[in-house]
Formats: structure tokens, sequence, C-alpha cells
């Protein structure tokens, strides 16, 4: 972990350069505009593939944003033992931020403490549990900047952890991943130091050399210490595959923490000022520049009996301006979205529910760029997981 020294000096500097360049990402694959979709699933009704056994316990090792067993992220951290995802939550929240014995500098985010996370709801699958869902997510750093961001889901008498690094895409609600092994080390350095856990052997469940793509335009402005930092060569272009290991390590929790009563939150403001593809109701040469205020709210409470319970809000009023891809000059008249999301997890010793909602609506309903979105998820035991994904364009 020596190379990590070298990169805390860079890091301002490549933030401002994201921040400078108002790049666009490639277009979306996405079929001539429907007047209507929608689709749905319960989540007891698919089995993701493949499946891997650890510790006799069959899992998936990816994450995913609904039941279809499409992955969003690679799986790498496995607890057992006393491995409750609220005990390890403790022993995380417990630690300082003083990692320099592991060779990590004494310098943000590295020095940082855990605290709990914003994030999508994403979910999982273990064959004794069925659809698991994300309830507890933590941090170290800063949403609005580069942070290690982990994933913990109850999969019964284990838990499964995706622990990822990313990059805030400066003026959006994004995040880019930019590497799973480092947070994977600085995960096992801190557990370490909790002294409640012992190592195994990592399993074999990943099977990939990489997962997923760190875009050109900004992997090519990302600082070369940083570049070999997350395992590529200083100085490359073009897209970077982001390596993955085929190991994921295991820990054998060999004792807990009891969390303190506590209510933490997060309220602040983001000021989206980026030109995007657009999300929906599109072709592949659709652009938009959104422009306005995104409110994000988040309450953790962890109550005196044990109970953990989290609630995120965001909503906003934005203006969209469509613009040409290639020079981003607009091409047509500015108009209005109003967006709103809101996510829940709840731990109890009963029951782990996790559920996710979000709508996205063009207006005015009687404009030419009528369209709206909605997302609902619901994860949790029996039959209460369902997922379902609704658009509607009006083409005048």
């Amino acid at each position: 972990m020596q190379k990590v020294l070298a990169v805390i000096f860079f890091i301002a500097v490549m933030l401002f350069l994201l921040g400078g360049c108002e790049k666009i990402t490639d277009p979306a694959t996405v079929t001539d505009n429907p007047i209507l979709e929608k689709k749905g699933d319960k989540g007891t009704g698919t089995i993701p593939d493949p499946l891997f056994t650890v510790e006799n316990v069959e899992f998936w090792p990816h994450t995913g944003s609904d039941f279809s067993g499409t992955p969003s992220d690679p799986m790498n951290l496995f607890f057992y033992g006393e491995a409750d995802p609220l005990a390890i939550r403790a022993a995380l929240l417990f630690l300082d931020g003083n990692r320099t014995v592991y060779c990590f500098p004494d310098v943000p985010p590295f020095n940082s403490t855990w605290k709990d996370a914003i994030g999508g709801v994403q979910t999982s699958y273990a064959s004794a549990s069925g659809w698991i869902g994300s309830a507890i997510q933590l941090e170290e750093g800063d949403y609005q900047g580069m942070r290690f961001h982990l994933r913990l889901f109850d999969a019964g008498e284990v838990t499964l952890g995706a622990a990822h690094l990313d990059l805030w895409i400066p003026n959006t609600t994004e995040h880019q991943v930019i590497s799973w092994e480092v947070p994977e080390q600085l995960v096992m350095a801190d557990l370490l130091r909790s002294g409640l856990a012992e190592l195994s052997d990592p399993a074999v469940i990943n099977p990939e050399p990489s997962f997923r793509e760190i875009p050109s335009y900004i992997w090519e402005v990302m600082p070369p210490e940083l570049q070999y930092l997350v395992g590529g060569i200083p100085g490359s272009t073009g897209n970077f595959p982001v390596p993955c290991d085929v190991n994921a390590q295991v820990f054998h929790m060999t004792g807990g923490i009891a969390g303190s009563p506590q209510i933490a939150t997060q309220d602040f403001v983001i000021d989206f000022n980026q030109i995007i593809p657009k999300p929906f109701c599109n072709t592949p040469y659709d652009y938009l520049l959104v422009q306005g205020p995104v409110h994000m709210r988040q309450k953790v409470v962890f109550t005196p009996l044990g109970n953990f319970i989290s609630q995120f809000h965001a909503n906003g009023h934005l203006n969209l301006t469509p613009v040409d891809p290639m020079t981003g000059n607009p091409i047509g008249d500015t108009y209005q979205a109003v967006i709103n999301e809101h996510h829940k997890g709840i731990i109890t010793n009963n029951v782990t529910l996790v559920s996710g909602f979000q709508m996205q609506v063009m207006i005015p309903p009687s404009g030419p760029f009528n369209g709206q979105l909605l997302v609902h998820l619901n994860v949790g035991p029996g039959n209460s997981s369902d997922y379902s994904l609704e658009y509607k364009c009006d083409n005048p």
C-alpha cells in the first residue's frame, strides 16, 4: 500500500479537472421511443447464476438493482461466525482513522472514520435467504469527493459485503467506481484493528479479471499516481477496465460490539449542472444540459432496543435543455423535470427490510417532452419482495 502515499497530493487537481470539463457520457443502447413500457417481478421467482458456496452458504457473488440477475457490483467480502451486520457496522464505527500501521497515509480519505452512507438500494441472493437487500451502507470519506463505500447484506448466518472506492462526478448526484481491490484491503485492515475478526482463506468467487470500466474522459484526467493506485498504467488512454481479483476476503468474526443508540443525519444540496444522455423517452442521440438544485436528506436511527432504521429522500426541480452532444450547444427550448427518490432500510431482531422508490417526471404534461419514470423496489422475507419499472412516453 505504499503507492497510496503519492496520490493524495493530486486529488484536488483531479477533482478540479473533472469539475472543469463538462464531459458527456456515451449514449445508452435504447430502442425507439415506446408509448408505454412496464415490467416487474416478484423477488422469489428468479435464481441468479452463477452461485458459489463458501462456509456451506450458497450465494450470488454480485449485487444488482432488481431481481433479474443482472450484476451491478462484485461481492468482495464474506463474514461468518458472529457476523451480524449491525455488529460489523458497530465495529467499524467504533474505530478511529489511524491506519498508518497498514501503510495508509494520515490524510483524507484514508484517515477518515466510517459513517452511514447515502447510496442506491442494491439486491443480492443467498439460497437459504432468497433475495436480500443492502439495508446498511457505510462510507469513509464524503459523498462529494472520493470515498470508500461499503454495502452489507444480511444473509442469515453470514453477511455479504460489497466495497468499492468511488469518485463523485462534480455537479451531479453520480459516482464513478475506480477500485474494488483497494477498499477490500482497507476493510480488512480495519477489521483486524478491531480485534474482532480472523482472516480465513480467500474464496474464489469472482472469475472476471475486471468488472466495469472507467470511461476514458474520466480515466485520462486522473493523475498518474491515482491511475497506478487502482492498478492501471500511468498515462494510458482509453477506457480502463477496473481490476477485480478472483478472490473475496473471508472473515471469521469472533466477537461483536453492541452499538450505542444514535441518530445520524446528512442534509445538503447539490447544484446539478452537467450534460447527460436523456435518461428515458430517448434516442441514442438525445442529450440534455441538466441544471438545478437537488436536496439530499438522510436520517439513520439506532434505537436503545437495537433496531436500525435508515431513511433517505432526494427531491429537485430541474431545468433541461436539449444540446448537441458534439458541441454542447443548445438545440431546443428549456423545459422542466421533477425528481423524487426515497430509500428505507430496517433491521430488527426478526426481520430485514429494504425499499426504494424513484420518480422522474418531465413537465409540462402537454409539452413535447412529456414523459415519466417510476421505479419501485421492495426486498424482504417471504412474498414481500417485488420490483416494478414503468415509463410512459407521450409522443406529440
